[in-house]
């Protein structure tokens, strides 16, 4: 492998990342708006409409399993053609799958939108298993999870602006469009976009890691405990995170919740993801090796009174304030969590088990208020998980990063579960689906994290 220190060049190509994690975040949380969306133009009950999340997040999981089978067999693919092969690979299949809208909307076919949705999510498994573990070896081990939370930081900011943008485009600029029309123009942009940024990557300059000298072919990911136990919580964790954003638009309506329109709801579901990209950019400076605690703690301040600010301007400070509730609650957990990744991991499963408990028990502005403070939450959980689990397996590291790519297929299963539940026991009821995400990821950030192989 290629061991030069860090450089100039190793942050030109991390920030040459960044837009691509700003990507597919934008597209992953346009399914909360299609799958309202294409509820009403197909005329969907909530189990149906979940196999939105379903097809897309199957896809990762049928990708990831044929990677793994074809790294058990002839060894790591990735190892062999290099990180920036991969994501120029998977920005071209991401773009044709969006490409697919334009004709499942003309056929006005909901099993076409299902298809195109499986095509662009094998697209992101390989942007998953390449770009993630790129970015977390692009220094230290020991700075990693700060790095991949910086880099998740821009994922979130895709995931934030993605709600308000989507829902404009498709409930309001659209909305005359005919049967499923109103998705046609915003895919084919989208598809651009994906073909762009493959030229782009292409022409970029990054730096090449490769363990051909070691290459093995076998289970040898699966040895590590650390890695087995990271696999189910990253199932956990997506599926919580998925099931919460997919349902909240419908939650929202509820009358006894809030009673919001499709585009008001839109709106609350970009402050849910918008937490996540505050949280993970606190998680960036928390997580990083800045020796000088205090000064640590005043960046932290610094960013959660910016976003207090920026929240201010653009929503009023009425809400603000209650929001600067959680941002306070946020640093009060980071500092407990002590800049250590797996703790911090526990604290926030328990704030969020705290805060589902909260919105499943009451109703008006304190469950609405709770449910979007998961997302604040929800911030550090993919990143740490992630290095935790691939910490220690060297020429192993993208098997098991497949691996943890597969585990994404929550995001398809537990969904639709709770689509189930939202059908047999009603929208409120079925936040209990996500509770036992985070009960287990509690116990990933107390022991399963623990890196010792498998005997």
């Amino acid at each position: 492998m290629d061991n030069q220190p860090l450089s100039k060049k190793y942050t030109s190509a991390f920030i040459s990342l960044t837009f691509l994690f700003f990507m597919w975040g934008f597209m992953t949380v346009m399914n909360d708006i299609l799958i309202p969306y294409l509820k009403d133009a197909f005329d969907l009950n909530h189990t149906k409409a979940m196999l939105v999340q379903f097809a897309f997040f199957t896809a990762y999981f049928v990708g990831s399993l044929v990677y793994f089978i074809i790294s058990f067999t002839n060894g790591d693919p990735i190892n062999r053609m290099g990180y920036k092969k991969g994501i120029i690979i998977g920005l071209i299949v991401s773009a044709l799958g969006a490409l697919l809208f334009y004709p499942a909307a003309q056929f006005h076919n909901y099993g076409f939108f299902l298809s195109a949705l499986f095509v662009m999510g094998l697209g992101f498994t390989l942007l998953q298993i390449a770009a993630n573990p790129y970015v977390a070896i692009l220094g230290s081990e020991k700075s990693a999870s700060s790095r991949l939370n910086l880099a998740q930081g821009f994922n979130s900011l895709g995931t934030t602006i993605g709600p308000v943008i989507g829902g404009y485009l498709i409930f309001t600029f659209f909305k005359d469009a005919v049967g499923s029309d109103a998705v046609k123009i915003p895919y084919l942009v989208f598809s651009a976009l994906f073909l762009l940024m493959a030229v782009y990557i292409l022409i970029t300059p990054l730096p090449r890691f490769t363990h051909r000298e070691d290459e093995k072919i076998g289970f040898g990911a699966l040895k590590y405990r650390q890695l087995v136990f990271g696999m189910a919580a990253i199932f956990m964790y997506v599926g919580g995170e998925v099931s919460i954003g997919s349902m909240m638009i419908s939650y929202l309506g509820l009358p006894d919740i809030g009673g919001l329109s499709e585009v008001d709801a839109s709106k609350m579901v970009a402050f849910y993801w918008g937490g996540q990209m505050i949280g993970r950019f606190l998680g960036a400076v928390s997580l990083s090796d800045i020796k000088n605690k205090l000064l640590k703690y005043l960046y932290m301040i610094g960013i959660a009174l910016l976003s207090f600010v920026v929240i201010g301007f653009l929503d009023g400070f009425d809400i603000a304030l209650i929001y600067g509730g959680f941002l306070v609650l946020n640093l009060l957990a980071f500092a407990l969590g002590n800049s250590l990744p797996h703790r911090t991991l526990f604290v926030f499963a328990l704030v969020n088990l705290g805060l589902l408990t909260v919105a499943l028990t009451n109703s008006g502005a304190i469950a609405i208020w709770s449910v979007i403070g998961i997302g604040l939450f929800n911030s550090i959980m993919w990143s740490n998980i992630f290095t935790l689990a691939i910490t220690g397996l060297g020429k192993h590291t993208s098997q098991g990063s497949s691996l943890l790519v597969m585990m994404i297929l929550g995001g398809a299963i537990l969904p639709v579960i709770m689509g189930v539940m939202a059908d047999g026991i009603g929208v409120h009821l079925s936040l209990i689906v996500p509770l036992f995400s985070y009960l287990y990821l509690a116990f990933y950030g107390v022991n399963g994290h623990k890196p010792y192989k498998v005997r």
